[in-house]
């Protein structure tokens, strides 16, 4: 069967995730292979404070997206989109959409990126003997609760981002157990703890809620099961023109740590991928019940239920990407523009020619807070070292250092108090995008092989693609041996060690970079 009579046929696969800075859709074949694509560029805005995106922002991004596809299908194979065997929603983790029993915003989104639940965070993690992190749901909800907001009471249903756009093309308001666990902490893979549920209706300021938690929160799914088909509404929602036809299967809502760990094979016990982008993130699935809990390690699950240790660092790619975008406006002011692709990979790979400790330079990515590394709120910055000679190598290894730092700084806790060995940690994801750089400097960070996959920068979306695909595949199958035998059979990849020199510089580097923790969080007061 031709591409054009799977398209035809609707013999294909969906997915679509909600980044931070793009909204990606990735149509694979039945090969699983990447057929077509479509993206929305977007931006988180500053609020009253919040990191919010609105309503409109979403659907409006949704609809653009799906268009552009619908454009490069059309392009490339002269057919028009009108269905898929199966397709997902995949999004940004965390964060606290919270809607009244007709289903209306009660306040604006508030984006993990929020570091404003400082104390009910705290409260809960004692409470709770368990970390809950400020980015989460649930650290949201009891913070507006403890803050006496007066939308409180009124809350009906609280929901991720996947899970809300999820349910305007369904109907059905489920969440994946991976998105699930960043909302609430998930006992036996496949439900909320009952424990902690009870703790949390005991608490007497919760009494302001209306319904008790377990109602508001949305239903626990796990990869492979059947969540709701696409209604006649989401199909317009999605698709004005009205083209695309009602009855496509659904795949549980994700977020974008459970598609990362699908894309990079990486959801098997032993195994860990990094994503980098607007944020870096790493995920290991755990072999054993960690002993203790640590404010810079999360607890969440893989897409069917595995439990995980996360490293969620708030910032990557973004401060990069400005440095970058400044090289290139000098570029066209010296009347010798360079391409932007053409950019990154001559800063990147300069960089690998710097010293391995960056000659006293440090980079501090921190756009907006970084709580990994206890900084509350975020200023971009760097500093030298007075007799740091600075060429461009040195500062932009430094600024690549920057971006991973917190992460290595969180993973150092978990290798070291936890002794958690993986057996192979993958890379995906934008930082990736040029070879051998990011993942060199990874591995050097973690003392750790670091593989990166030919399909790294399809990313999240690729990923809720295959569980899309796993929806309406799985029989006996789990999804770890699924991947294995149906995804990534002969996959390419390439695979780099640790360097000793550049551990070593790691090491100095880590050194300079918390001497200066202090001033950092003098700037991010400022």
């Amino acid at each position: 069967m031709t591409t054009k009579e799977m398209i035809e046929q609707g013999k294909t696969y969906l997915g679509i995730e909600f980044g931070s800075t793009r909204i990606k859709a990735c149509l694979v074949d039945e090969s699983l292979a990447p057929i077509a694509g479509g993206s929305h560029s977007w931006e988180n805005r500053l609020d009253n404070g919040i990191w919010t995106y609105t309503r409109d922002d979403i659907i409006t991004g949704l609809r653009h997206c799906y268009a552009e596809l619908k454009k490069d299908v059309t392009d490339k194979f002269g057919v028009t989109l009108t269905t898929f065997d199966g397709m997902g929603i995949s999004a940004m983790m965390h964060g606290y959409l919270a809607f009244d029993e007709n289903d209306e915003l009660l306040v604006p989104f508030r984006t993990w990126r929020n570091t404003m639940t400082g104390e009910a965070a705290a409260k809960l993690t004692e409470l709770f003997g368990f970390n809950i992190p400020e980015r989460w749901s649930i650290a949201h909800l009891y913070q507006a609760i403890l803050s006496k907001e007066s939308h409180v009471g009124s809350i009906a249903h609280l929901n991720t981002l996947a899970g809300f756009v999820h349910f305007l093309l369904t109907g059905e308001r489920t969440l994946g157990v991976g998105d699930a666990s960043g909302m609430f902490p998930i006992e036996g893979g496949d439900h909320y703890n009952t424990a902690m549920l009870e703790k949390f209706a005991a608490l007497p300021e919760t009494a302001v809620l209306s319904r008790s938690l377990s109602e508001i929160l949305p239903a626990v799914a796990q990869a492979g099961d059947k969540c709701g088909t696409l209604t006649e509404a989401g199909a317009k929602l999605l698709d004005p023109a009205g083209d695309l036809k009602a009855g496509v299967l659904f795949a549980p809502p994700e977020g974008d740590a459970g598609t990362g760990m699908t894309a990079t094979n990486a959801v098997r016990k032993g195994t860990g991928n990094v994503s980098a982008g607007t944020s870096i993130f790493s995920m290991i699935v755990l072999e054993k019940p960690m002993k203790g809990h640590y404010p810079q390690i999360d607890v969440v699950t893989t897409p069917d239920g595995a439990d995980v240790a996360m490293v969620h660092c708030n910032n990557c790619c973004g401060e990069l990407d400005k440095w970058v975008n400044m090289f290139i406006e000098f570029s066209k002011l010296a009347g010798s523009p360079v391409d932007v692709s053409d950019a990154y990979e001559i800063l990147y790979k300069n960089a690998l020619n710097g010293a391995p400790d960056c000659g006293g330079v440090v980079g501090y990515n921190t756009i907006s807070g970084e709580p990994v590394v206890g900084l509350g709120a975020g200023r971009p910055a760097y500093y030298r070292q007075s007799d740091s000679a600075m060429p461009l190598a040195d500062f932009f290894r430094a600024e690549l250092y920057g971006a991973m730092a917190a992460l290595k700084a969180g993973n150092d806790i978990l290798f070291e108090k936890e002794a958690v060995q993986p057996k192979s940690i993958t890379g995906h994801g934008g930082l990736f995008k040029v070879k051998g750089v990011a993942q060199q400097f990874l591995a050097d960070a973690l003392g750790s092989d670091v593989s990166v996959m030919s399909t790294a920068g399809e990313g999240g979306a690729w990923g809720m693609a295959l569980l899309a695909a796993y929806t309406c595949e799985k029989q006996s199958e789990t999804l770890a041996d699924w991947l294995d035998n149906r995804a990534f059979a002969g996959m390419e990849k390439s695979t780099v060690s640790a360097d000793k020199a550049g551990s070593e510089g790691w090491k100095q580097y880590m050194k300079n970079y918390s001497a200066g923790i202090p001033a950092a969080k003098i700037l991010g007061e400022i």
